[in-house]
Parts: C-alpha cells; structure tokens; sequence
C-alpha cells in the first residue's frame, strides 16, 4: 500500500511516533530522517525540544497539534503500561519541556488526525493537508501530506517529486 502512495510524501510512525519509515518525498518536504539518531527520531521530542523549524501553523492547529501529540503518548503509555522505554521517553519529555508537562498535567485523551500547515521546502512554501491513518491491527500510524489538486501547492510538490532531494542552488551563492 505505501508503494502505491508514493506521489505523496508519507511516513510510518509507532505508538510512540518514532519514525519507522518513509519515502523519498516525506524526506524532501519535511528532511531526511535519516540523519536523526535516537531521541531525535521521535516526533514528540523533536517538536518539544528542538521546535519545529520549516513548518509553520496558524494559532489553532499549532495549539491542536502540541496536544494532540502529549495526547497521543498518554493513550500510548495506557495500553502499554509495562513499556520501558515509553515510559522513559515520557519522564525525560516532562523534565525537558515545561510546554509538554503543562500539557501532560492537562489529562487528554485523544489521537491526532488532520490537520494543516505550511512547510518550507527548497521551492518554497508548501501549504499542505497532513492527515494520519491508522494502520488495523497495529498501533503504527501512516502520516500522508497532500496538496489541494491543481493549486500552486500541488505543482510544488510534483516539483519536488522530480527533483527529490537534490540540492537546490540559488544563482548568485
């Protein structure tokens, strides 16, 4: 089935939301996860400790998004009580983001799904849809970002989609 969504950037997280997988194009838009090691190949402790250069939100999806998110790793911490390394990652999050233990104390339940931004990307800035699937069965998540068909936008990631993650030069640097 990812094979099949390859004209989209995509990428499969855990309960977690540790990157797993992802396809070229997720990696042009959102950069290579590749060369995160560690805790940097978790979504939640990059979003709450080292911010969220190149991506930007208006007010109410910024403030769902940090939610969603504390959110997410609680309902994940209740169905795998016994996870070590969930646990820790969760006590390291409430020590080094006062924004995720105001929020943790908040006691919400919920699982991100939708929303929108902008990502900066070597063509500029890109408005996209970011939806979340679930996979049945599992507790992985496919994250797919997709641009309203026949708008700039959508011309801006076929671009990046020929181009991959080729360097872009701007004349005169």
């Amino acid at each position: 089935m990812l094979d099949r969504l390859g004209d989209v950037p995509l990428a499969v997280f855990t309960a977690a939301h540790d990157i797993v997988l992802w396809n070229d194009l997720w990696a042009t838009v959102s950069g290579d996860p590749g060369r995160w090691t560690g805790l940097e190949a978790n979504l939640v402790w990059r979003h709450f400790t080292q911010g969220h250069d190149g991506v930007e939100w208006d007010d109410p999806h910024q403030e769902d998004f940090s939610s969603d998110l504390v959110a997410d790793l609680r309902s994940a911490l209740g169905r795998y009580p016994a996870d070590r390394r969930l646990a820790e990652l969760v006590a390291r999050l409430r020590r080094a983001s006062p924004e995720f233990e105001r929020r943790w104390h908040g006691g919400r339940i919920a699982e991100h799904r939708t929303g929108r931004k902008v990502v900066h990307t070597p063509v500029g800035p890109v408005e996209i849809d970011c939806d979340v699937l679930g996979v049945p069965g599992s507790d992985l998540r496919i994250v797919v970002y997709t641009a309203v068909p026949g708008s700039e936008d959508a011309a801006k990631l076929d671009l990046l989609r020929v181009t991959g993650l080729q360097e872009f030069v701007t004349p005169g640097r």
